[in-house]
């Protein structure tokens, strides 16, 4: 059966190279947006167009200043749409913050057809039902994942749709967020011009990026630590099993430094990323290097290892909270992958190296690199770029309505010469990563 996109056939070349997806990351740190087609050659994308900027609006993933948040997700669908020559009119978007919660419901149907066979319909009846679970009216679904099925009291079933049974039952993950904050996200990219196809946890999300089919069979957890929030999905047997969000991140790091090493923001950053280690083992050449003085006062001295004695023990919290979060989740001991990591704060040199000794088990970087990728393809292949990446792949493999879209423009000479400008300036804000 060929993939349906807005209601019509998705299955030859032409319109392949004519659906057009964006996807938005409003990250703590960064704002992201990335535009892309499927290309010719099957299973590849074609990187269009990438925009980003540093975030100000937002605190752990929520959005606390609306104007800034708007003015940068301006700038960054500005800086896409000038790379692709293409007017983006929707967007799909991803969602964090230590608001999002999830847990486990059980929901249930009869089997009407007469025939007795399960269909899709049934299956669709069968999630929906999974929605009237009691919430809080402050709280909102975002996804009803399912887990498994059962017909009839078989269990452990988990393609239903051709089976035949008269009662049919599903474990369902249920995702949701802050009711407030997901309006909020709503509101910013509204008011930048833009209509909201689907907001997407960014977990789930970034695992499209950066997880391979076989590292969700055997049992993988993707950890992504982002500026203000780490962000954790746990897999087995191909499926999603487990979602969790706390408010520790990567400028906690910064805070951290700027307070005992007494400096402004931007200086502690600029350090992290030049000289920072998050395991001290991993230090080979203890070099010294000068820390500026702040209103005319003189600059001080200080070696890697003494900067690592500040930020391994928050890194050491962050991985921690995040091996408790793997274990309440009942599947850390079924994770034959063990765990990946993504993200702007996992570049940080050293964290893979300490992540093994926390966890006990093996560990890898995730980059968006799973996938063949032309056009922009060598920017975006960063853990940085991991929730942007995927978003476009979750609409792209779930049948999300493709971005309506004004047709391309030939560029100029002059946009030609901007596009290039962008490119070193994303190449500048990569290399400060």
């Amino acid at each position: 059966m060929p993939e349906k996109k807005n209601g019509t056939a998705f299955n030859n070349d032409k319109s392949r190279q004519q659906s057009i997806v964006a996807g938005l990351d409003i990250g703590t740190t960064k704002v992201c947006a990335l535009i892309a087609s499927p290309d010719t050659k099957p299973g590849a994308i074609r990187i269009l167009g990438l925009g980003i900027a540093e975030s100000e609006g937002l605190n752990r993933g929520v959005v606390v200043n609306i104007e800034k948040t708007i003015k940068t997700i301006r700038s960054v669908i500005e800086q896409a749409e000038q790379q692709s020559g293409i007017k983006i009119k929707e967007v799909l978007v991803g969602i964090a913050g230590d608001h999002i919660q999830s847990f486990q419901t059980r929901s249930i149907v009869t089997i009407s057809n007469p025939t007795q066979e399960i269909s899709d319909d049934d299956v669709a009846r069968l999630i929906e039902e999974a929605r009237k679970v009691p919430l809080s009216p402050e709280r909102k679904i975002l996804h009803l994942i399912p887990q498994d099925y059962t017909i009839d009291g078989q269990d452990g079933i988990n393609d239903p749709v051709g089976m035949s049974g008269i009662r049919m039952e599903a474990n369902v993950h249920v995702v949701t967020g802050l009711t407030t904050a997901i309006q909020n996200i709503h509101k910013c990219v509204e008011r930048a011009g833009l209509n909201v196809t689907e907001v997407v946890l960014e977990p789930l999300a970034s695992s499209y990026a950066v997880l391979t089919d076989e590292e969700k069979e055997v049992g993988v957890a993707l950890i992504d630590i982002g500026g203000g929030t780490t962000d954790i999905a746990v897999f087995a047997d191909n499926i999603i099993r487990y979602t969790s969000v706390f408010g520790i991140g990567g400028r906690q790091v910064t805070n951290d430094i700027r307070h005992i090493l007494e400096i402004i923001s931007s200086q502690a950053e600029k350090i992290k990323r030049e000289y920072g280690h998050a395991y001290e083992d991993t230090i080979l050449d203890d070099e010294i290097f000068m820390i500026p003085g702040i209103g005319g006062r003189e600059p001080k001295e200080i070696t890697k290892t003494q900067l690592c004695k500040i930020i391994q023990p928050r890194m050491e919290e962050l991985l921690e909270f995040a091996l408790a979060e793997i274990r309440r989740s009942g599947f850390a001991y079924r994770l034959g992958a063990g765990v990946v990591l993504t993200g702007g704060a996992s570049l940080l040199k050293g964290t893979e190296e300490l992540a093994g000794q926390v966890f006990g088990m093996p560990v890898k970087i995730g980059t968006p690199s799973g996938i063949s990728y032309s056009g922009l393809a060598p920017e975006i292949e960063s853990p940085v770029y991991s929730t942007a990446v995927g978003l476009i792949l979750y609409a792209m493999k779930n049948n999300v309505a493709s971005v309506f879209t004004e047709q391309p423009q030939i560029a100029t000479e002059i946009q030609t010469k901007e596009k290039v400008s962008i490119i070193n300036k994303f190449k500048k804000f990569i290399e400060e990563l």
